[in-house]
């Protein structure tokens, strides 16, 4: 177990801070590899950090891109599809090797999990950019997560507090509008990314940052788990870092 904690002053520098790491793991992977495999978060909380990375000295003609998790039957054309906010924020920035990406509207969700799964586990993945929920989440994790499927991807319910989030981000317009259902990268196979970066500003995310460095590892807080990896880097502005240094 490796923790490293970074506390920048605002998310803009956070954003910053975590891209120039991201993309120095990167780096370090295809000087080794010949090549570089990675997967990546969404949300509001990886706006600045994206508006970063896509600026950082990668070739990115060497790197292949996954993405954690999308919902069940959101068509990509809508705001809150997960593949169009990565094809919008990172795809269509910078000229990657492959991105894959994780079905949603599509008809056999279950077949197209299981080829992505088979693309996904055909090498290493060397960078895994995982966020941190208001609820504690990992992609769509929700507590209490299910940290012993060997799945790599799984449909998963989400509970209330996270749909609630994704209002309150903007994302949709209404708490019955969020659909109730996604497909997420399982917990087991997130820790299985040889480095991991999480970028976690604002203060909504506060308790959930203090619950995870705090409390032991536990399925009622996911991001618990992530204690539990060699190489963990956490990236905080000071508000998500308010409650852990007593701000």
């Amino acid at each position: 177990m490796s923790i490293t904690i970074n506390v920048l002053k605002n998310a803009d520098e956070n954003g910053k801070k975590a891209a120039e790491k991201i993309a120095q793991l990167i780096n370090e992977a295809i000087k080794t590899r010949g090549k570089a495999r990675i997967v990546l978060s969404t949300g509001a909380s990886q706006f600045e950090m994206f508006s970063y990375l896509v600026k950082e000295n990668v070739d990115w003609t060497k790197v292949d891109m996954f993405h954690l998790d999308e919902y069940v039957g959101l068509p990509i054309t809508h705001k809150a599809s997960f593949r169009k906010y990565l094809k919008e924020r990172f795809v269509s920035q910078v000229p990657l090797h492959d991105a894959h990406f994780v079905p949603g509207e599509e008809d056999n969700i279950e077949e197209n999990i299981k080829k992505l799964t088979e693309e996904l586990r055909s090498d290493i993945i060397d960078v895994g950019v995982i966020g941190i929920g208001e609820n504690g989440h990992i992609a769509f994790n929700d507590p209490p997560a299910d940290f012993d499927t060997d799945e790599a991807y799984k449909i998963v319910v989400l509970d209330e507090k996270c749909r609630k989030q994704q209002v309150g981000e903007g994302w949709f317009d209404s708490f019955d509008s969020v659909p109730k259902k996604a497909i997420s990268m399982a917990p087991k196979q997130i820790l299985s990314c040889s480095h991991i970066v999480s970028v976690v500003p604002h203060r909504v995310k506060a308790k959930a940052v203090y619950d995870t460095i705090t409390k032991p590892v536990t399925p009622l807080v996911p991001a618990t788990l992530l204690k539990t990896h060699p190489d963990w880097n956490l990236y905080l502005d000071e508000d998500a870092a308010s409650l852990l240094m007593g701000i």
